[in-house]
């Protein structure tokens, strides 16, 4: 009798659906990702706090919006410099060890921040140099963060779940941080959102100290930190889907993320609005990226993340189109909703993939130009955006880069299928696609037939 490919699928899946909390929160069973979650949770809450005020104080001191894009260049220009090579150290260095060092620096800069505020002696030029500070210690940072995720959770098959979960933590905090910001800035003053922010970091410190990570991490010096650096460019340049994925990222970096730069503008001049319409703007944006970050995580497989990304791609485009135009602040709030949807789905769905496909010995470097894509390229999307912004408006500075954000995720559909075909044979590799596991039970089954 002839097997039925379907019926033996069925046999691979799990008696009870794996839905609900406990399938969607699975990458909690792990001890040290369960510490960095709670930690990380906490300091990132006090992070947003710090972006928002930063913003704001900015603005409010030089009422410029080429100086906000100006601020944000020095904040992420130091990740697309230095991000290749810090990738490489990431791969030599102990990782755990690097991120307890970043999260110490990045509590001095903040608390640095919070004494010049509080005793009213900022300036214009000491926010922009710590905030090239603090752009050195995330050039180290993301990528450490990004690789060492593996190392966190006991199994690599919660990974996709890990990096959602990330998200979500990330936009959990982006949800509260600038609405807290908002108000702590109304009722007293930017410093205390710094001070908020340094204190924050206590606890992912915390968190990092009392995981329990193995000593048979050896991280091995290999060739020269040079011939290291090429060999990760020819790995992301030569590979089509690393590739495609990291330009389809860099692009919307650069022509979609000034928007969050420019909200100071909208929420003053084009929907006259205070510092409390500013946290509304931002909390909306985070919701979005919170349900995104919500449905990803209760994904069964990467199976179909390649469709998604040029798909939330076009979503985040139309999202900050409609936003340019809006005038009205309830609307504008359901469009950053769309915005950040999107937005949230496509790195997401980027990061998985990227997890996934890549080599432990190049990851690393493969996360290093991750985050030069998509917050390296910010920069100098920001310092455009913050002077097309001060000759044609910020409306019309949105609207042209939500148009070219939809124009490059068509770009990357087109060439979906070939990604698809040079992806599947990792997948197959892995044990990810659902026909190798029914081609196994098929020949269990078969095998059994011929004993008998």
């Amino acid at each position: 009798m002839a097997e039925n490919p379907e019926r033996n699928q069925e046999a691979l899946e799990p008696t009870e659906a794996p839905f609900g909390w406990r399938f969607a929160l699975r990458a909690l069973r792990s001890r040290n990702y369960r510490l960095f979650f709670g930690g990380q949770s906490i300091s990132l809450i006090g992070t947003w706090m710090t972006r928002l005020a930063t913003a704001w104080l900015v603005y409010r001191l030089t009422g410029s919006a080429f100086l906000l894009g100006m601020v944000s260049f020095a904040g992420q220009v130091p990740t697309f410099i230095l991000g290749p090579f810090a990738g490489v150290w990431v791969d030599r260095w102990n990782r755990h060890r690097v991120l307890v060092g970043t999260q110490v620096s990045s509590m001095i800069q903040s608390l640095w921040l919070a004494a010049l505020a509080l005793s009213n002696r900022i300036t214009f030029h000491e926010i922009f140099a710590l905030s090239v500070f603090q752009g050195v210690i995330n050039a180290f940072d993301m990528p450490a963060r990004q690789a060492f995720l593996l190392q966190m959770v006991e199994s690599r098959d919660d990974l996709p779940n890990a990096i959602a979960l990330n998200s979500s933590m990330v936009n959990g905090s982006r949800l509260l941080g600038p609405t807290l910001a908002g108000l702590v800035i109304a009722a007293w003053s930017e410093g205390y959102c710094f001070l908020i922010d340094g204190l924050s970091y206590l606890a992912v410190i915390a968190s990092l100290i009392f995981m329990r990570i193995a000593h048979g991490e050896v991280v091995r010096k290999r060739e020269g930190v040079v011939d290291e650096f090429r060999q990760g460019w020819r790995y992301v340049s030569r590979f089509k889907p690393i590739r495609s994925i990291l330009m389809l990222l860099a692009l919307v970096g650069f022509v979609g993320m000034p928007y969050t730069v420019l909200m100071p503008v909208f929420a003053q001049k084009v929907l006259d609005g205070g510092a409390h319409t500013l946290g509304f703007m931002m909390g909306a944006t985070g919701v979005g990226a919170l349900v995104s970050a919500i449905a990803l995580a209760v994904r069964k497989s990467v199976l179909g993340l390649g469709r998604v990304i040029p798909l939330s791609a076009m979503a985040f485009g139309a999202g900050i189109i409609g936003f340019s135009l809006s005038r009205w602040l309830w609307l504008s709030l359901i469009l950053l909703l769309v915005s950040g949807f999107g937005l949230m789905q496509q790195m997401a769905a980027s990061n998985t993939i990227l997890q996934t496909i890549t080599d432990e010995e190049m990851r690393g470097r493969v996360m290093s130009y991750y985050s030069m894509a998509f917050v390296g390229t910010a920069p100098f999307g920001s310092l455009a955006a913050g002077y097309v912004a001060d000759r044609l408006g910020a409306p019309t500075t949105l609207l042209i880069g939500g148009i070219l954000c939809i124009i490059g995720a068509g770009l990357f559909w087109r060439e979906l299928p070939l990604i698809r075909k040079l992806i599947r044979p990792i997948y197959r590799k892995l044990g990810i696609l659902p026909e190798v596991a029914v081609g196994v039970q098929v020949a269990s089954n078969l095998q059994t037939t011929v004993e008998r």
